[in-house]
């Protein structure tokens, strides 16, 4: 087959390269698939998408009328796609649902403890030779309660190394996780229980109407004074504005996102030598208790490897004339 990669980033094209084992021919365009730049992927039978790529109705018809019949994700998420679109045209679509959960499990836990004991801010100083302590003071992670709202294969690593530390595990998902339960015995409770009852929440759950701003003024308003908000999901969980408000008074004391609800055509790409237009994240990095991480969670050496073999898994059964296991259904 002839496939063609958007949003080709230079860190993962060894990757994809080695799991396609010279098979198909690939183009890559560092450009994100968009009503505009779809046209270039004619000629080719398949493209490969990531996260911030748009496969909505108007850009699937596009791609329809050149051809192209499959649909390759290149990550778990697929809230960029439609669907019902895609099955109407009779596009296949495939994701890679899981590359490894450990990744970004523990990039989350890694935001956690850097916000807490503010590594950021104490190696800036000793970089300047100021050696004080004031202003570190962190907490015991032993004995707090966190809340992990969505225990998928990610959310429940996140508990079980958050149990480790000794944290009460509080959960929330629609459907309780066994192998979990059976695991480290945390409480599942109602979403507004963990947000009242938590002092550290991560989200981990997928981005969908139902989820869309989970964390908004309301929700804000339901949580403990000072608690601490990871976001290493999706960023359209969390509503930035109403989290901004909940920082300025105290209410969010520590804010660690790997995602943002803007972050189309920011992250993954070097803008240094541009003046930053979004008022909304720069507000963000005013403050000296958040940290952002640009999408990077699961940005290990397995996770990639993981993500382009089961790509060309997907590929490989469709150019094979056989349905990939990994083949995403529209809900009925």
């Amino acid at each position: 087959m002839k496939i063609t990669v958007f949003d080709a980033l230079k860190f993962e094209k060894k990757y994809l390269l080695e799991a396609n084992k010279d098979r198909h021919e690939i183009s890559f365009i560092e450009t994100q698939l968009t009503r505009e730049t779809a046209r270039l992927a004619e000629g080719a039978d398949a493209v490969i998408i990531f996260v911030n790529d748009d496969a909505g109705a108007e850009v699937l018809e596009m791609l329809h009328s050149m051809n192209i019949r499959y649909l390759a994700l290149r990550m778990a998420g697929f809230n960029n796609v439609d669907l019902e679109k895609a099955e109407e045209l009779g596009i296949k679509v495939a994701n890679v649902p899981e590359y490894s959960p450990h990744a970004v499990a523990e990039h989350t836990v890694a935001l956690m403890l850097a916000l807490n004991r503010k590594l950021m801010r104490a190696h800036n100083r000793i970089r300047d030779l100021n050696f004080s302590l004031d202003g570190l003071i962190g907490f015991d992670m032993h004995g707090k309660t966190a809340g992990v709202a969505g225990t998928g294969k990610i959310g429940a690593e996140v508990a079980k190394i958050l149990h480790g530390f000794g944290c009460k595990v509080l959960c929330y998902d629609i459907k309780e996780n066994e192998g979990l339960i059976n695991a480290i015995q945390p409480e599942y409770v109602s979403l507004e229980d963990l947000f009242s009852n938590s002092d550290i929440i991560t989200l981990h759950t997928p981005l969908n109407k139902y989820t869309h701003y989970m964390v908004n003024e309301e929700t804000i308003s339901m949580m403990k004074d000072g608690v601490m908000l990871i976001n290493t999901s999706r960023g359209g969980l969390v509503d930035t504005n109403a989290v901004i408000d909940g920082l300025k008074q105290g209410k969010i004391g520590y804010l660690g996102l790997d995602v943002y609800e803007e972050e189309e055509g920011l992250f993954f790409h070097d803008h240094s030598e541009d003046i930053l237009q979004d008022d909304t994240l720069a507000r963000l990095f005013s403050f000296q208790n958040v940290m952002v991480t640009s999408h990077q969670a699961f940005l290990t050496d397995t996770a990639l490897k993981n993500i382009s073999e089961t790509t060309f898994e997907n590929l490989n059964c469709w150019a094979d004339g056989k349905d990939s296991p990994n083949e995403i259904k529209v809900s009925k």
